[in-house]
């Protein structure tokens, strides 16, 4: 069975994570509209996968040869094509990151249950052979983990690159709600409460430059006692400065456990220590994460049981990284 989907926006992983995997299931998705703001990069798409270029995203979700729809870049309809897909019954794959208030992600939340549609949020970092290798590591050998360090260090980005309207802010809270899942994915454990940081570049009004929050999953009433992730997102180093981009960069997880420590590079590089020593492990080999990405949704679609906790994760994701936000503006730790 196929599945008949229509792509919404062509984001800057459509080239090395969309485009292979949809090629290498062709037995299991069959391209059938693409849509896009930029109309000669839809025209390569749908010319590649012998599909149509539909002008807009709600004709494109009301197709009635479309069974689910790809939402892989946000553009400047952000969540609307989601609500567009509700509104005619279609799944969704959200590959987006939607930049949303709390409240406006609850409504959103709302819609997609009442519709009934299946829906899955992308979660790379989740999907990642290091990451998967170090889920079965804590469960055999690292044990439960102790201390996360999860770091995301970008540049500012140029007056060309905002020219679709997105600033640095939206990008930074996208990036934080993807380390957000990844820390409680492999803690496995909900946080109960938050501190965060911001930082300005010079002045109130300038743009944030830096944010960190210290996200506590110990039980409630007994702070400390439990994992503690240490999350930040930095885009401080000018985008021409390609070689201090590149110097020294941080491991992007760094995971103490009770028995030993990970350091994690998605996707596929990954080096633990324990009492005997360092452990390289080569992950190459794995199936891409584009294509487990999309398997996964395939077998959402496909189920006979909806599945929602994609849905449920990327509202947790979303409330957490708002209340790092309240903690910094009232100086003070934000219970969840």
């Amino acid at each position: 069975m196929r599945i008949r989907v229509g792509l919404i926006g062509l984001g800057d992983a459509w080239l090395l994570r969309h485009a292979p995997a949809l090629r290498a299931l062709a037995d299991r998705f069959e391209v059938r509209a693409v849509c896009d703001q930029v109309g000669h990069r839809a025209e390569q798409a749908a010319s590649e996968f012998h599909a149509e270029v539909v002008d807009g995203y709600r004709v494109l979700a009301q197709r009635e040869d479309i069974d689910a729809v790809l939402v892989l870049s946000p553009q400047w309809y952000g969540a609307l094509p989601v609500l567009a897909a509700c509104e005619s019954g279609k799944a969704v794959y959200c590959a987006s990151g939607l930049d949303l208030h709390a409240e406006e992600a609850q409504s959103i939340k709302r819609r997609v249950e009442e519709a009934g549609i299946a829906f899955v949020a992308e979660f790379p970092r989740r999907q990642a052979a290091a990451t998967i290798r170090l889920k079965e590591l804590i469960a055999s050998r690292l044990g439960t983990p102790r201390l996360l360090f999860c770091h995301q260090r970008s540049v500012v980005d140029s007056p060309a690159s905002q020219t679709s309207g997105r600033t640095p802010p939206l990008s930074t809270f996208r990036y934080l709600t993807e380390q957000v899942d990844w820390c409680r994915y492999v803690a496995d454990r909900l946080p109960t409460s938050v501190m965060g940081v911001v930082h300005r570049a010079d002045d109130a009004a300038a743009a944030e430059d830096y944010q960190m929050m210290s996200l506590d999953f110990s039980p409630r009433g007994e702070p400390g006692s439990g994992p503690v992730a240490q999350i930040s997102c930095g885009r401080y180093i000018p985008s021409g400065w390609q070689e201090a981009i590149s110097y020294r960069p941080l491991a992007a997880l760094q995971v103490s456990c009770i028995s030993g420590i990970a350091f994690v590079d998605l996707p596929t590089a990954l080096v633990w220590f324990d009492e005997a020593g360092r452990h390289q492990e080569s992950l190459e080999s794995e199936r891409p994460v584009g294509e487990q990405l999309l398997m996964n949704f395939y077998r959402s679609v496909t189920s006979l049981v909806r599945k929602k906790c994609d849905l449920d994760d990327a509202f947790l994701a979303l409330r957490v990284v708002e209340a790092a936000r309240q903690s910094h503006d009232e100086g003070r730790r934000i219970d969840l």
